[in-house]
């Protein structure tokens, strides 16, 4: 039981820190110019080419990307709520009761994770103005993986007994 109390604490560790790399990093999107202009990345609040520079976003998507970053960081929220609620539940709960608090606040962070990089996926994928060749960067994929993790690990947590 130790090993798997300390496997899921490891694993939502791990999802915190992949949490804030995806939603502060500025590698959303990667795209490629055919005007020489080389390399550049967008993230959730810079356009990096050389130098990074406010992202430019038409006025219509503009409520969008306001979307996207408030869920990101309602997620981090959400995910270091979840975190200590565990800590304090692993010494505070009475044997044999179940980590529901902890579960319920992660299905809300993992609820918010899916909110906002489905808006982004929706509204953002490929509009890089100026560039072509447009992929996917790490930290899409980052917040992908961390959808996935928070919700395993919130599932964890509403079975889970303390023994």
């Amino acid at each position: 039981m130790l090993v798997l109390l300390a496997g899921i604490f490891v694993v939502h560790i791990a999802t915190v820190i992949m949490l804030f790399v995806s939603t502060i990093a500025n590698v959303w999107m990667v795209s490629s110019s055919n005007l020489g202009m080389g390399m550049a990345s967008s993230g959730l609040w810079l356009l990096c080419n050389n130098t990074c520079e406010q992202l430019r976003v038409s006025s219509d998507d503009e409520a969008s990307l306001k979307a996207v970053q408030a869920f990101m960081i309602l997620s981090i929220i959400f995910s270091v709520i979840a975190l200590v609620m565990f800590i304090v539940q692993l010494f505070t709960l009475e044997k044999g009761k179940r980590f529901y608090i902890t579960g319920a606040i992660m299905l809300v962070c993992w609820m918010c994770i899916l909110i906002g990089v489905s808006i982004y996926t929706a509204r953002f994928t490929g509009k890089m103005p100026e560039y072509t060749r447009s992929h996917h960067g790490y930290c899409f994929i980052l917040a992908w993986i961390c959808f996935c993790f928070s919700f395993i690990i919130s599932i964890l947590y509403l079975v889970l007994r303390k023994k």
